[in-house]
């Protein structure tokens, strides 16, 4: 078989333009078009789905895209391996020419058709045949719509290209008859499918490990004679692979003498499949009929047995009985959704196949995801009580497998469940009730940490659980407890250290070594959220923790969460510039800090939000930003929290979906970052927002500010970043190798997600380290004052005042870091890790500077001798030393070798003193910081109005030569702009270039959108007409929620960086492409503070300057189709009299664009298909053969 890798990735392209295709198709047939249509409302009416029409008919489109492509891999297949007796596409030797010769006499009989009925023809022999019938059957996605003829004539040249010596470029000659690369075609064929279905491979080793702890007991204690698994989410069939094969083998061991083809049926009869993918169950039913057939002997599938598969596409989640052995209800699933499935789904026999309580070994590796789609996630809610808050796939997963399996009871033998998932569940809130309310009432046999493991694809942290459907029979289970991560990334995954430490040891409770701990833990450790999992040494300092503690954090504060959750943050977090050129009132206009910002005991925010309340938290709203907001009314009005949509909570839909008064008003905060790698808690006053990755922390009315800090000293230390990851969620770092494994290079540089409930249980010392949290807290103010940012704002920059910050940033930074070391051991002491006080007494605390730590020191020795390497060191700029600083003070030295003699003696400090729970110190370069402080002021007074109005107060585009001309008459702005550049003779025009390139984003959609993002518009276009009829007093009905941009959507990522998700302008400045004098090649730009009659009549002067120059109208076109597209909002906000020019704004524009369209002789039609010209780039070509 010589396909390549480059396969996969030319198929991805090949699916790419099938779609295009198929949309084409699908708009040119209005039936079809109708009939789908039918099926989407029929969709939203059963709670099927919330998609508005553009992104159900995408996905639909996708389905089939990949339905037709995958189907001429089937048959490429057959066809080299000469599982069929005729050819269409291509074949080996001097097959290819026969399927040209019987291609030619096709179309000699058949003049009429195209090469879509050609592959048809191919298809259709498929259908003809018992063991193929299914996987082109009336379910098949392909059937849904079909590709043009020229399209299909692509696919096929695609299949027949060869290289330049004429040797075909994919050969799927296979004597193993493999379809192992299916697989990969499974999870990487459409971007789209991978992210939407969630699509990942069960390496072969983890299958067949899962399947040794179900499937190979199960069928130890039970007879093989009407056994049955099932992977309700079987992919591209894996774990049914695996299993028909084991079961052919154990048919062969009991019945040698019974017939083969009733051997491999009866192995068939027992492998069940399910999945919502189409084109995967596609690929396993492929997959088990050339496995089924090479187990007969059979070489040709024109003659192999009608094969009985037992495999649909569906959503496991939703079809089948819900009979549930713990619970008194019981419903029919199927009643629920009102009869509705979709046209790829077999009712009756997902209903047959889902029946719960009937299976002797249910595996798989269900999806880890989040349910985008909020129609599915609320259904799901209700459907599986074990859902909580923002839950994850796994939860329903795992309590689905369960209740497939069969229930332990006298009368049968309780079946065996075992999947590989995310862990996620483990520490995160909403798997609270999967733990305590329904794992501990059934029969968990294994629970195998493999987050350290590395495993190819699974780039989450997973855990694997083994159980069997019945009541707890034991007070102990088996678990595999983490101790360290795979150090690297294993040539043969199978022989990865934490790996095989885990399956060589599986079966040897006691065992402890340097990657795993297995041993038979007590049930009731298991019992309560969260679950540890880690092994070595981390248990006893946690127990030690513990032990040394008086009270838990939760009863000193008055509570810990969210003070604001947007849950549209690209909708309010707009920016200083934005918020002020659009004219919002300045108390609407608030700070506002992610986690991300909290670093390092400070608040490093440089953002401004829209706040749509005022100081006291009740909600207020101005015109300016009303009209920002507008545009998103759907996804605002959509927003679910737990307690509903805004109309369910009684919010307006401009307000924030959740905002908590009493931590909005409070008077000082302790915020956290929500996900870091690390611990960072910060003290801040009233007037910050903070967003849900920065949960506050309010202690009771009344409390000083030195309660506050002393809290602040405690949390920061290294011993809470301890006890935080123990109890947190690890959500993975910079990965090992390019595979997708989840193993991180480095664990100090794994994230954490640190929650408020989690929080809660923080254990507290007696005595709090008040006074160095104090000081630590002072230090960080010092080093915010000191920032660029802050230093550029009270007069022009100069090198002089930057200089002077920088030293005194590196001075205040320097005894931060030495303060927090003798925090960091302070902190020891007051848990009772340490006897002797090993903090310094003298009378001037030295600054250190990261590298001289004491625990550093001790790793660079570690260097030294090749036992560690220096990744720490370089990662964060410092320089390893392996002796302690000769110029620090002699009791100072002596304090630090003592600390190192408390590392080396003592287990619990050593663990402490550990990298993945020491600061890191990861500041941002000074020089990042200065030039995005002087890029900041520099755009800042560019946006001045001066520049952007005439002497008339008209708005005037400028080029930028232009503007360079203007700004050279500044002397600040010209001595700043040198300063940025790092010169003293700057060339402007050339610096305003390089600064307002990607500061400019376009003006006409169709210049920064591809068509993928233009068809997107096309959905935000059809829902803002509803809007305006419904703002009108119209009843449209319920109005469709857009989908949601990406960054594949737009030409530019600059542009994507400026819009975003939601294509909100937060651009400074308006690109005019290609708009500009034809004497003057510098860009044309126009400011963003414009309204929109103000940015018309600016595409009408260029325009007319253009005609005026001769210009073609080629160059006017798109200027006309700009005017066009921001006339409807001309028409929404500016229909009233204008005093200025005495006439509606609105009237005048729409006669304007009019006029202009019949100057130019183009339609509504011919703008809205406008689009930019396209850059080719030459390749080789590859000799295509017909």
């Amino acid at each position: 078989m010589t396909i390549g890798k480059d396969l996969t990735p030319k198929l991805q392209k090949l699916v790419l333009r099938v779609e295009d295709d198929l949309r084409i198709r699908l708009d040119e047939d209005p039936e079809l078009k109708v009939r789908w249509q039918s099926e989407h409302a029929a969709a939203l009416r059963a709670e099927r789905t919330s998609s508005a029409w553009v992104s159900w008919r995408d996905d639909r489109i996708t389905q089939a895209a990949v339905g037709w492509v995958l189907t001429t891999v089937f048959l490429r297949f057959c066809e080299d391996n000469a599982l069929l007796s005729k050819v269409w596409i291509a074949g080996p030797g001097a097959r290819r020419q026969e399927a040209f010769d019987a291609e030619n006499a096709y179309f000699r009989a058949h003049p009429e058709n195209t090469w879509r009925e050609w592959i048809l023809e191919g298809i259709t022999h498929l259908q003809s045949f018992p063991a193929t019938t299914g996987l082109v059957d009336d379910h098949a996605a392909l059937w849904q719509v079909s590709p043009s003829g020229a399209m299909a004539k692509e696919i096929l040249d695609f299949w027949r290209a060869t290289d330049e010596a004429g040797v075909p470029l994919y050969d799927f000659q296979d004597s193993e008859l493999s379809t192992r690369f299916l697989g990969d075609l499974y999870q990487d064929l459409s971007e789209y499918a991978k992210k939407t279905f969630a699509l990942l491979q069960t390496p072969d080793f983890v299958e067949e490990f899962i399947l040794d702890q179900t499937l190979t007991p199960a069928l130890a204690e039970r007879p093989l004679e009407g056994f049955k698994l099932i992977d309700p989410t079987c992919g591209s069939g894996h774990f049914l692979l695996g299993g028909f094969q084991r079961l052919l083998d154990a048919w062969s061991t009991k019945a040698p003498n019974m017939e083969t083809r009733e051997r491999v049926q009866k192995a068939l009869n027992a492998i069940h499949g399910v999945d919502l993918n189409p084109f995967a169950v596609a690929i396993a039913r492929f997959r088990l009929t050339i496995a089924a057939l090479r187990a007969t002997g059979e070489l040709n599938l024109e003659r192999a047995p009608d094969f009985s598969f037992h495999l649909v596409a569906g959503d496991s989640l939703l079809y089948g009985r819900a009979d549930r052995p713990f619970e008194q209800e019981g419903f029919d699933l199927d009643a629920q959704m009102s009869g509705f499935a979709y046209s790829v789904e077999d009712r009756e026999l997902l209903e047959t196949i889902l029946a719960e309580n009937q299976y002797d070994v249910v595996v798989g590796n269900p999806p880890y995801i989040t349910v985008k789609d909020k129609t599915l996630n609320e259904r799901y809610r209700k459907l599986y009580k074990t859902c909580k808050g923002q839950y994850a796939l796994s939860i329903p997963f795992m309590e689905r497998f369960f209740r497939l399996a069969k229930f332990g009871s006298e009368k049968q033998i309780a079946g065996w469940t075992g999947q590989i998932t995310s862990n996620s569940f483990m520490k995160r809130e909403f798997g609270s009730k999967i733990i305590e309310d329904y794992l501990t009432r059934q029969d968990l046999r294994l629970v195998a940490d493999t987050s350290g493991a590395y495993i190819p694809g699974h780039g989450t942290p997973t855990v694997i659980l083994v159980g069997k459907h019945q009541h707890p029979v034991s007070q102990t289970l088996r678990a595999v407890l983490g101790v360290q991560g795979e150090p690297g990334r294993p040539e043969d995954p199978t022989a990865g250290l934490v790996w095989r430490a885990i399956t060589e040891h599986i079966d040897m409770p006691g065992h402890d070594d340097q990657w795993v701990s297995v041993a038979d833990l007590p049930r009731r450790r298991l019992a309560t959220h969260p679950w540890s999992l880690t092994g070595g040494g981390a248990v006893t300092l946690l127990q030690e923790i513990e032990v040394g503690s008086v009270e838990p954090l939760s009863s000193v504060v008055a509570d810990i969460g969210f003070m604001t959750v947007t849950r549209e943050d690209e909708a309010y977090l707009l920016g200083a510039p934005k918020l002020a050129r659009r004219g919002v009132s300045p108390r609407l206009r608030k700070r506002i800090a992610a986690g991300s910002d909290i670093r390092d005991w400070a608040n490093r925010s440089e953002q401004t939000a829209l706040c749509t309340y005022d100081e006291e938290g009740h909600p207020v709203i101005d015109s300016a930003s009303s009209r920002i907001l507008w545009p998103m009314k759907q996804h605002l009005m959509n927003r679910r929290a737990l307690s509903g949509t805004q109309a369910e909570q009684g919010l307006e839909w401009w307000e924030y979906s959740q905002l908590s008064k009493k931590r909005y008003t409070a008077d000082q905060l302790l915020v956290f970052a929500f996900v870091a790698t690390h611990n960072h808690f910060t003290l801040t006053d009233r007037g910050t927002l903070f967003i849900r990755s920065a949960p506050v922390i309010r202690l009771p009315e009344g409390a000083s500010e030195d309660e506050h800090l002393a809290l602040l000293g405690v949390l920061n230390s290294s011993t809470a970043c301890f006890w935080l990851k123990q109890n947190s969620y690890p959500k993975g770092g910079d990965p090992i190798g390019n595979d997708g494994a989840r193993v991180s290079q480095q664990p100090w540089s794994d994230r954490y997600e640190f929650t408020g409930t989690t929080l809660q249980d923080f254990p507290l010392p007696s005595v709090l380290p008040l006074g160095r949290g104090r000081y630590l807290d002072a230090l960080a103010q010092s080093v915010a004052a000191a920032s660029p940012s802050l230093v550029v704002e009270s007069a022009p920059p100069t090198v002089a005042v930057l200089s002077d910050a920088q030293k005194l940033t590196q001075s205040l930074l320097g005894q931060m870091v030495a303060a927090q070391e003798e925090l960091d051991w302070e902190t020891y002491r007051l848990y009772g890790l340490v006897d002797e006080d090993l903090t310094y007494t003298g009378t001037s605390l030295p600054e250190i500077t990261p590298g001289q730590r004491a625990f550093e020191i001790m790793l660079a020795r570690r260097i030294a001798n090749g036992t560690s390497d220096s990744t720490w060191f370089t990662r964060h700029s410092s320089t390893p030393l392996v002796e302690i600083p000769v110029e620090w003070p002699a009791e100072y030295r002596a304090l630090v070798q003592r600390r190192i003699d408390a590392i080396e003696s003592n287990p619990s400090i050593r663990l402490l003193e550990k990298p993945e729970f020491k600061r890191r110190w990861a500041t941002e370069p000074w020089k990042t910081q200065q030039e995005k402080a002087l890029r900041g002021w520099l755009l800042d007074r560019l946006e001045d109005r001066s520049l952007w109005f005439d002497a008339q107060d008209r708005p005037v585009a400028r080029s930028i030569s232009q503007l360079a001309d203007m700004v050279s008459r500044d002397a600040d702005l010209v001595s700043v702009l040198a300063l940025w550049e790092s010169t003293v003779d700057v060339d402007v025009t050339k610096a305003l270039t390089k600064l307002l390139t990607d500061e400019a984003v376009p003006y006409l959609a169709a210049q920064r959108l591809k068509d993928s993002g233009l068809r997107k518009r096309e959905a935000w276009e059809e829902t803002w007409e509803l809007q305006r009829r419904e703002d009108a007093g119209e009843d449209v009905g319920k109005i469709p929620v857009p989908p949601k941009y990406a960054t594949a959507d737009f030409r530019k990522a600059s542009w994507w960086q400026a819009r975003g998700k939601l294509d909100v302008p937060k651009e400074r400045f308006i690109l005019y492409p290609d708009a500009g004098r034809s004497t003057d090649p510098t860009l044309l730009l126009g400011w963003a503070g414009w309204d929109h009659v103000q940015q018309f009549l600016v595409l009408a002067t260029v325009m007319d300057e253009r005609i005026a120059e001769g210009a073609d109208d080629s160059q006017l076109v798109p200027l006309v189709a700009g005017m066009a597209e921001v006339l409807p909002w001309v028409k929404q906000w500016h229909a009233d009299l204008d005093p200025t020019f005495g006439m509606s704004m609105a009237d005048f524009c729409s006669a304007q664009s009019e006029e202009r369209m019949i100057q130019l002789n183009v339609s509504t039609t011919d703008l809205k298909a406008w689009r930019p010209a396209t850059i080719t780039r030459g390749r080789r070509a590859v000799k295509e053969n017909a």
